[in-house]
């Protein structure tokens, strides 16, 4: 017979006693899956309440938000303003910054989210998620200027994630290692079903928008037409293609199984710095890589080493299994010279 799995709760009064986890940081992990919990009936009971249509609304993004996006983020500033160490949360959906503390003191948290990634994926029934980060300040802050909150991702302490698919996934990492957990239905608890998560160094498996291909700098397609080009190519094997269009999905399959993500800077999307956001999709998302043993990078620098120059920033992202990741960069560098 199976051991019963951890409940969240227990693994992070675990982590409390093992790694000293503050239990501000616990509470507000509870609070967050909280959330995720919320926002994945929001999502699988949208089709009987009519939710899973446009909001008539665009984000600061220029994006068309959905009725889904609005709701998912309510979800997460509610819950996480229940945590009094919270001095300011910090969402793709919103322009500004919400400040709820109006003198931040060293040793509270500043939040940062996608409170609905791949929504665009809703209608058809794919898998969409949240994604979160927690960043600890060190001195107290001015919340009268919203730069207070650019914090590079090597300062992050939390980053996570949730799956919102046949099952809802809830994957964390407070910088010892990636932890999965699964929401048990009829308990409300998430419980640790993939412990100690590990990416393989080695992969025969990339995710891109091929589509895009004629917009690709000279790296990515160089790497693109290698992996295509089979046995008989400069890479001696045969290599699958993927692509989810949700960074969420993209990322879990990795974690499980190996593989490459990549979102580069081209011709469509240069001027605005790339695709995907820094501060609340590339730095989470590059802590769980690493954590896991894998690598993240812009294709010129490790992804959590960027200077923010704004909470709502982009960047190009190449992040998964080392090998790959590193090969990449190579070719980078070969490109300038």
């Amino acid at each position: 017979m199976r051991e019963k799995q951890l409940t969240l709760r227990q693994f992070l009064l675990l982590d409390h006693r093992q790694h000293a986890l503050d239990k501000d940081l616990i509470f507000l992990l509870e609070d967050i899956a909280t959330s995720c919990r919320i926002i994945s009936n929001h999502v699988r009971s949208g089709a009987f309440v009519g939710n899973l249509g446009s909001a008539g609304s665009t984000n600061i993004q220029g994006e068309t938000q959905k009725q889904m996006d609005v709701l998912a983020n309510e979800e997460f500033v509610r819950h996480c303003s229940n945590c009094g160490r919270v001095a300011a949360l910090v969402s793709e959906e919103v322009d500004e910054v919400y400040w709820l503390k109006a003198n931040p003191e060293a040793g509270d948290y500043l939040v940062y989210f996608d409170p609905l990634d791949g929504s665009s994926n809703l209608e058809l029934n794919l898998s969409v998620g949240s994604i979160f980060s927690v960043v600890r300040i060190a001195h107290a802050i001015d919340a009268s200027d919203d730069r207070s909150v650019l914090r590079a991702g090597h300062e992050q302490v939390c980053a996570g994630y949730s799956v919102y698919g046949p099952s809802t996934s809830l994957v964390v990492t407070t910088g010892t290692g990636v932890n999965g957990f699964t929401h048990q239905q009829g308990t409300g608890e998430f419980r640790l079903t993939h412990p100690d998560m590990r990416i393989p160094e080695e992969t025969s498996e990339f995710a891109i928008n091929a589509s895009r291909y004629k917009l690709w700098d000279a790296p990515i397609q160089r790497y693109f037409d290698e992996c295509i080009a089979g046995e008989d190519g400069p890479r001696g094997k045969t290599f699958n293609m993927r692509w989810v269009a949700s960074m969420v999905a993209e990322v879990h399959r990795i974690l499980t199984r190996g593989g490459v993500f990549l979102y580069p800077c081209d011709d469509g999307n240069r001027a605005d710095g790339g695709k995907l956001r820094l501060m609340y999709e590339a730095n989470p998302m590059g802590m769980i890589i690493e954590q896991a043993g894998g690598a993240a990078s812009t294709g010129t620098e490790r992804i959590m080493d960027v200077t923010p120059t704004s909470h709502h920033q982009r960047v190009a992202v190449i992040l998964g299994s080392k090998s790959e990741v590193a090969l990449l960069e190579q070719y980078h560098a070969d490109s300038r010279y």
